[in-house]
């Protein structure tokens, strides 16, 4: 299984972004300044591999603990969204 690193960062405003890399290419990594961004390029990233990829999370030092909660928030977010229209196609 292919391993997708995500790495929650600090630019110097304060203002977290997720970098992403894929482990088996060296040039991979994608810049992704919201939930929905990086859940277009993990996407993208995956469907080379038929969707079997593995998310390996991690953060900067300098991340605070508010920015990782700010960022498992927009993920329930964004997953409570996906589901409901998921629910509203099937009804439809």
């Amino acid at each position: 299984m292919v391993i997708i690193e995500s790495v929650i960062k600090s630019n110097p405003m304060g203002r977290w972004y997720i970098e992403l890399s894929d482990t088996t290419k060296e040039e991979s990594l994608e810049m992704c300044i919201d939930i929905r961004d990086y859940a277009k390029k993990i996407e993208m990233m995956g469907a080379e591999y038929g969707g079997e990829v593995e998310v390996a999370w991690s953060s900067d030092d300098n991340v605070t603990e508010v920015q990782i909660n700010e960022v498992r928030m927009q993920m329930m977010v964004y997953e409570s969204e996906i589901e409901t229209q998921k629910h509203k196609q099937m009804d439809g």
